[in-house]
């Protein structure tokens, strides 16, 4: 899962963007409203952390252009502002969740992950496909019942290919959401990703669509 924060404290934002990545996200962070709003137009991520208090172009700013451009990624309004008018305007704004300042970087992680999920379309925190279920409220995967020890890569990929199980996960989609966007990305890497998934949960799960992506197999 790939995750835009934009967050202007030169030592929150990078604090915020380490535990999100040691919970397994991509994470790019953006410290001003202008390239915030460009990169959450032109490029793909599973959700964003929204500061409302930025320079160049506040919150509501940014998140009134991505909606105005049709970007409909789930939001989380992410500031020191507990008023209930500026809870008011971000929602009417587009945003899907808020929380204040000082918080529990935890709890973030968890309501990310509940954005992710809702955003795919799984009302229910466990997602399952024949051996292989996730537990999306901790990030754990498990096969056979027994947990699965992955890598933050293998981990990006499965967890998108379990969110859109039995569903074409086209190859480019997949690279974009797994990569940070500064990534220096090597053509074969994504296949190697998959290989070693298939060694860890079996070669028959994971299909390759030849000339698309890949696509999890799930019993109906």
């Amino acid at each position: 899962m790939r995750i835009l924060l934009v967050e202007d404290d030169r030592d929150l934002g990078p604090g915020i963007a380490r535990v999100l990545r040691e919970a397994n996200f991509a994470v790019d962070l953006a410290t001003n409203g202008v390239d915030a709003a460009h990169m959450g137009e032109v490029e793909a991520f599973d959700a964003a952390v929204l500061d409302l208090g930025l320079p160049g172009l506040d919150g509501i700013g940014v998140l009134k252009a991505w909606r105005a451009a049709g970007r409909d990624l789930p939001v989380l309004i992410l500031t020191a502002r507990d008023g209930w008018s500026d809870k008011v305007a971000g929602f009417k704004a587009g945003a899907d969740d808020f929380l204040v300042k000082p918080f529990r970087v935890e709890e973030l992680v968890m309501r990310l992950r509940a954005l992710v999920r809702r955003a795919a379309g799984h009302g229910q925190a466990r997602l399952a496909c024949g051996p292989l279920g996730f537990d999306t409220q901790t990030g754990v995967f498990e096969l056979d019942g027994l947990p699965l020890r992955l890598t933050a890569f293998e981990w990006r990929v499965l967890s998108q290919l379990m969110l859109r199980r039995n569903a074409v996960v086209e190859r480019l989609d997949l690279l974009e959401r797994v990569y940070e966007g500064d990534a220096d990305v090597d053509s074969n890497s994504l296949e190697v990703i998959v290989g070693r998934l298939r060694k860890k949960i079996g070669a028959t799960l994971i299909e390759t669509v030849r000339g698309r992506g890949y696509r999890l197999v799930c019993p109906l």
